[in-house]
């Protein structure tokens, strides 16, 4: 499967998937206040309501197009600077000063929402899905603190790939184990793949914290919508998660950002824990990811030569094939092709069973 196709959604600098996506920390936002956004090609104006709404809208103002991040807040609407003209927070005009009542236009606004101390937009005209989570923590109430924000060099599924990357793990981190990943589908927007290794005995490293593991060593990476990953290790009494959130910027690089999560625990010694935790698992995610940076700032992503290793990676390649793809900028429809549900390979992982299971290149 050829990841540079220009029909299929992976790797693909000019169509993304329907989702959603991050904009901006929910601190950046205050109460009456608005700020110019570009995201995934499209320009909006975001402002925080009196109510504390946030609401995400096209850019431009239809009279003569004023931007209207250069306008100002009212109640939960906007007022254009230019003209005054101000619309509610669905878009709707609702007055037209020199007119002294409005006209019957409106603007595109899209849905928002907030989680993990980011405001988040959802791009597309279907109802939104569910915004991303780690699958542990769907129902609990987390703690959590926004770590490193970065600019790559690469497409953000090509970067989120690198997370089940198994063989990577040997030669750049030196992890004396084969990894080998079971992939389930949470819903038709996420995919997980977690670790079912158990194995290593040979490594006195695996032999000291073996103990620490009643089965595998935990490990598991959920994908949403192709942009979003959320990261679960640790031992067995102390699980680390990871969140990296990625958008494309023009050329088909990556915009990203990295939260740090855990378990809201009780108490002012809970409150005092947690910010230990948060700040350890930000080493983790800055250990892994300091192997790596070098790679994606150069890197031509394509591949030509798939191994039994990248079962995983031709998995997720599959995944976002499948999913509901917008252009760039526009925000259009892509009718992508129909991709048949990948089929597991044999042990003996050839390339000609490639071929066979439609990997063809």
């Amino acid at each position: 499967m050829p990841s540079t196709n220009p029909h299929l959604n992976f790797n693909n600098p000019t169509q993304f998937i329907e989702g959603w996506y991050w904009t901006l920390p929910s601190k950046k936002l205050k109460l009456g206040k608005v700020k110019a956004i570009t995201l995934l090609g499209r320009n909006m104006a975001i402002y925080r309501g009196v109510s504390g709404q946030v609401i995400a809208i096209d850019a431009y103002c239809p009279h003569m197009g004023a931007h209207l991040a250069e306008g100002k807040v009212e109640g939960d609407g906007i007022r254009c600077f230019f003209h005054n003209w101000k619309y509610d927070s669905r878009g709707i005009c609702v007055d037209v000063p020199s007119l002294g009542k409005p006209l019957p236009v409106c603007i595109k606004t899209w849905h928002t929402a907030e989680r993990y101390g980011m405001i988040w937009v959802w791009v597309g005209e279907e109802k939104p899905s569910s915004l991303p989570f780690v699958p542990e923590l769907e129902e609990a109430d987390c703690d959590y603190i926004l770590g490193t924000r970065f600019v790559k060099n690469c497409h953000p599924n090509v970067l989120l790939i690198n997370a089940i990357d198994a063989h990577h793990f040997n030669t750049v981190h030196n992890l004396p184990l084969e990894i080998v990943f079971n992939s389930q589908n949470l819903n038709r927007n996420a995919i997980t793949f977690s670790n079912t290794t158990r194995g290593g005995d040979n490594s006195w490293l695996i032999r000291l914290i073996r103990p620490l593991y009643r089965n595998e060593v935990t490990y598991s990476m959920c994908y949403w919508y192709g942009s979003t990953g959320t990261v679960t290790l640790g031992p067995d009494f102390l699980h680390f998660y990871i969140i990296f959130t990625l958008r494309m910027i023009e050329g088909g690089k990556t915009e990203g950002q990295t939260i740090l999560v855990t378990p809201k625990r009780p108490k002012f010694w809970g409150w005092v824990l947690n910010r230990g935790l948060l700040w350890l698992t930000q080493q983790v995610g800055n250990y892994f990811a300091k192997g790596d940076t070098q790679v994606f700032q150069t890197i031509q992503f394509d591949l030509k030569t798939p191994t039994k290793a990248d079962q995983s990676i031709l998995e997720f390649i599959q995944h976002v094939n499948q999913q509901k793809a917008l252009t760039w900028g526009k925000w259009e429809t892509v009718n992508s092709p129909n991709i048949q549900p990948l089929s597991t390979p044999s042990p003996e992982f050839t390339l000609i069973e490639q071929e066979k299971n439609g990997f063809k290149i």
